[in-house]
């Protein structure tokens, strides 16, 4: 977590992966109640009403802090698949959150608030990848390189995420979770990184390779 977030906020992180009702490493602020302002919440399908906004949008801390229990665990989610470690991603969320708090009276309505938050996480991540040193990878040959078929692709695809995608270098890892997961088109993909669609559908398509090299050596068979 960044100084800045736990000075400002006092605020921190509890992850996913912590059971319910266990007693964390990390000092947490009750949850506050969820009647108010929470529509629907499932990933970043997280639906947040005018009046809790506008609570937000004038400094309230008990509705920005439920703006911020709301979008937590899914920022959480997708910072950790994006970033290499927890510490990163524990960074991602908090600078994120800081910067939608301090920008809450841009926010027009236009586009989901959910979608919004998630393209500041987004380039929030995207920051912390490019500030990486480039990770060494083994070279891929003609074959794996090879156009693949819709329904290999999806077999795939069906690799245990967490692990494989930390084996990727980390442009690569970011696309395949923002295309396949997050469901970014290329277009929006390539603007992230601040260029063309074909860098996002070239990245994908390496990462496909190595994935499918992961699929053969665990089948046992031999790649070259």
């Amino acid at each position: 977590m960044t100084e800045a977030g736990a000075a400002l906020w006092g605020w921190t992180i509890r992850t996913p992966t912590e059971p319910a009702g266990a007693t964390s490493t990390r000092t947490a602020l009750a949850t506050p109640a969820t009647g108010e302002g929470v529509v629907a919440r499932h990933g970043f399908a997280v639906a947040v009403d005018e009046l809790l906004l506008a609570r937000a949008k004038r400094g309230e801390r008990a509705a920005l802090e439920q703006l911020f229990r709301l979008f937590e665990a899914p920022l959480y989610t997708l910072a950790r698949r994006l970033c290499r470690s927890v510490e990163d991603a524990e960074d991602v969320v908090q600078e994120a959150m800081l910067e939608v708090f301090r920008s809450l009276a841009s926010f027009r309505g236009e586009g989901s608030f959910a979608g919004w938050v998630r393209r500041i996480a987004v380039s929030k991540a995207l920051m912390k990848l490019r500030a990486e040193k480039p990770a060494r990878s083994e070279p891929l040959d003609e074959a794996a390189l090879a156009p693949v078929a819709p329904e290999q692709e999806q077999s795939t695809v069906r690799l245990d995420l967490e692990a494989t995608l930390a084996t990727l270098p980390a442009a690569a890892r970011a696309v395949v979770w923002l295309h396949e997961v997050e469901g970014l088109s290329h277009e929006e993909i390539g603007a992230l990184w601040g260029k063309s669609a074909s860098f996002s559908k070239s990245q994908l398509a390496r990462a496909y390779a190595r994935l499918r090299v992961l699929v053969a050596r665990g089948k046992g068979g031999a790649c070259t």
